[in-house]
């Protein structure tokens, strides 16, 4: 049985370049970057959990929520297994961070969270907020149209990714393999990123205050099951 099934939606990503140096401190092990030249890339993403079921069972007020997260991109060492690793994830459902910490040490974070919809024929918006102490936004504006990702574009390196990384303790590793189809995605023709990556994840990614994104997606997203981790 899987662990977690949902719904992912409306899922924007602001992708930048940085040096790799940045983000080895937060490889776990087992694990390396996953790099297309000198400069890693990092995305800051938004997306919505709907008809959320843990254990198959919905959980009471947990059914549908939004997160934001920052993730990077890594291969499993001696494999062409690509996946990611997080760096923070937050929600407004304190017992998301306490089950997801608990049992996937992973890096989530709680505080007040607001997404927004606008549609018409033309365009859709999508707008993000969240607030560490100040209130931060994320905001892609695109055309309805799906399309679909093509082989070795930017599209198919940030978005087919199919397993999760965690560190437990320095010297072990648990993997969580992400189950979905193949998603389309959409044309973009308008981002807002008003976020203080300093506030919201600490000094180390003050860098990316002083960047714009190398590019802006946004994912159609899927039905969705997250399994049970396996130690590496």
């Amino acid at each position: 049985m899987s662990f977690l099934t949902s719904t992912w939606s409306y899922l924007p990503f602001a992708n930048y370049k940085v040096l790799p140096a940045l983000l080895k401190p937060y490889l776990p092990k087992g694990t390396q970057l996953d790099l297309r030249g000198d400069l890693a890339d990092i995305s800051l993403v938004g997306l919505r959990f709907e008809n959320t079921r843990i254990l198959n069972l919905p959980v009471p007020f947990h059914i549908n929520f939004s997160e934001i997260n920052l993730r990077f991109y890594v291969r499993q060492t001696g494999t062409n297994r690509r996946g990611v690793v997080f760096i923070k994830e937050i929600v407004d459902k304190p017992l998301i961070t306490l089950v997801a910490n608990k049992l996937y040490n992973e890096r989530y974070d709680t505080m007040p969270l607001g997404f927004q919809l606008e549609a018409n024929k033309e365009l859709h918006h999508v707008h993000y907020k969240w607030k560490p102490k100040d209130w931060q936004e994320m905001g892609v504006t695109y055309e309805p149209a799906a399309l679909s990702i093509e082989d070795g574009s930017n599209e198919q390196f940030i978005l087919e990714r199919y397993f999760g990384y965690s560190s437990y303790d320095p010297q072990t590793t648990y993997e969580y393999e992400v189950r979905h189809a193949s998603w389309k995605h959409y044309k973009v023709t308008d981002h807002q990123i008003n976020v203080n990556f300093e506030q919201t994840y600490g000094k180390e990614f003050a860098v990316l205050d002083t960047l714009e994104p190398n590019s802006v997606m946004m994912a159609h997203g899927s039905r969705i099951s997250i399994e049970n981790k396996r130690k590496l």
